[in-house]
């Protein structure tokens, strides 16, 4: 990582990667899965990527997730255009809630890249949140308390508890929607360890997490609540204003982000791939690992 021009944008989270061309990516692409572990997301200014490019790229990087429940282009399934028409007026925007990208997946994906090509004049960013940084805010009486638990995850937006298939999002965006596929229950730790970092981080997000293992809804909700509120807490945040051709690179492991829906009226393009994950690790799971 030494090699590589960063810039931090926070004290904890998000940073400029300069003089790197995401097209000849292969040899820096060790330093750059570092440099994401430990800043979270990173921003690479102009680029100018073809689909091809940057399908070619995030495979150097790591190795890539063709994800459910969105259909990806015709031309290039692995990519995901993130598109909301100038005409499309007071409808949900893709990404719209705080979250982790997948997080009820099995195997959730370790990360996201993507590729900004059109823009409104103003609105439009995309804020992160840290998470290592929430679990060590937190007091040590409630970090005792969260370790040990499992979160149930589940695909709600997809699935049968989900909003309607005709729910108003845009229509280049292909959601799968009333999939009992996307209803299965899958527990994750609700403090996972990095497998690069070996830190902490939070993993629980308002979109996919339902209740603790073993308790209801009703029960967990005041807990879930507090640490929702406290996850997106503003110091815990790197928000970051887009420009064409900039590619973001970010972590869905330590990180939740959310696009700021705020642009009726403008157009938004920006492409999409992601990367596979693992399966992730609790505290009494996690062997050590390297530190970034």
């Amino acid at each position: 990582m030494s090699k590589l021009d960063v810039r931090p944008l926070t004290p904890d989270l998000g940073a400029e990667i300069h003089g790197i061309d995401f097209r000849q990516t292969g040899h820096a692409a060790p330093a750059i899965r570092e440099a994401i572990a430990r800043y979270g997301v990173l921003f690479l200014r102009d680029q100018s990527l073809s689909l091809d490019e940057l399908v070619d790229g995030t495979a150097a990087v790591g190795p890539i997730l063709r994800v459910p429940f969105v259909k990806g282009m015709e031309s290039h399934p692995d990519v995901i255009a993130v598109l909301k028409e100038a005409d499309e007026k007071k409808i949900s925007t893709f990404g719209g809630t705080w979250h982790s990208d997948f997080s009820f997946l099995a195997v959730p994906p370790s990360l996201t890249l993507l590729y900004a090509v059109e823009l409104p004049e103003v609105g439009g960013d995309t804020v992160w949140a840290n998470q290592y940084a929430a679990y060590e805010a937190l007091s040590d009486g409630m970090k005792a308390m969260l370790e040990p638990l499992r979160a149930v995850h589940v695909g709600t937006p997809h699935g049968t508890m989900g909003p309607a298939a005709g729910s108003a999002t845009s229509k280049s965006i292909q959601m799968v929607r009333n999939d009992p596929a996307a209803d299965k229950e899958i527990l994750h730790p609700v403090v996972r360890v990095h497998p690069v970092t070996g830190r902490k981080a939070l993993f629980i997000n308002q979109v996919y997490t339902q209740r603790f293992e073993n308790m209801s809804v009703a029960e967990s909700k005041p807990l879930l609540d507090y640490l929702y509120r406290h996850t997106t807490s503003p110091e815990f945040c790197c928000r970051w204003q887009w420009h064409p051709r900039t590619l973001a690179i970010w972590d869905n492991r330590s990180t939740l982000h959310l696009a700021i829906n705020d642009y009726d009226g403008a157009r938004r393009l920006l492409y999409r791939t992601t990367v596979e994950g693992e399966v992730p690790l609790a505290v009494d799971e996690a062997m050590p690992a390297k530190v970034a």
